[in-house]
């Protein structure tokens, strides 16, 4: 059986490529990195929203290929189903898959205004209305995942797909210094906790590459 290849993007800027690579981590795929440089026109293209294509994350295991984020989820959930990334509970199972879906064709305003970007800090950021809304959302969702399945996860004991589905913004909300109710503050630093994401947050802040027009606020 060969390794696993994950391709990705800038660990710095790339949203998309967190969610795939962390749930990767979360079900213990050996899997090596392909990464393609923001410095690749296509993929710049994609990360500052300028294109409807899909190039990461992308998975090749044993011959079979999949892209795309809820793709990947729910192949890593086929072959690692005791790994526990998705919730046991069929009506859990379904809550959870809702609300990554929401995640991950909703927010636009969100992935527009607060765009990922690690290296930064923002402190007092001025969050335009639309992307308040966006959070609100956001934050209603985590209240009600912590209060009906008890935490410290959206879904319970272990970190699964929607907390890597929502990883993303919690580096956002970080950087731009966003003002949260108690629950959902610690619900953050919980999940920044994570070994793996600990793993992708430094690597992301060793990354050399820049893109000019994502640093362009700070």
């Amino acid at each position: 059986m060969t390794k696993a290849v994950l391709t990705i993007s800038s660990k710095n800027y790339g949203a998309w490529a967190l969610r795939g690579w962390l749930m990767a981590k979360l079900v213990e795929l050996d899997f090596s990195e392909k990464v393609i440089s923001p410095d690749d026109p296509a993929m710049r293209a994609e990360m500052l929203l300028l294109s409807s294509s899909i190039r990461v994350p992308a998975l090749h295991h044993n011959g079979i290929d999949v892209w795309d984020t809820l793709a990947i989820a729910e192949y890593l959930h086929e072959i690692r189903p005791d790994a526990g990334l998705l919730p046991a509970d069929p009506v859990a199972r379904a809550h959870c898959r809702s609300i990554c879906g929401e995640m991950h064709s909703g927010f636009s305003a969100l992935r527009s205004s607060l765009p990922m970007n690690i290296k930064a800090r923002s402190p007092g950021f001025k969050v335009w209305s639309r992307a308040q809304v966006d959070i609100d959302r956001i934050c209603t969702i985590w209240s009600e995942c912590l209060s009906r399945y008890g935490g410290p996860y959206l879904f319970g004991a272990r970190p699964g797909m929607a907390d890597a589905m929502f990883a993303p913004v919690v580096t956002r909300f970080i950087t731009y210094d966003v003002a949260l109710d108690p629950d959902c503050a610690a619900y953050c630093q919980t999940l920044l906790a994570l070994p793996a994401l600990q793993q992708w947050i430094a690597a992301a802040m060793a990354e050399p590459e820049e893109i000019d027009e994502l640093d362009a606020e700070f």
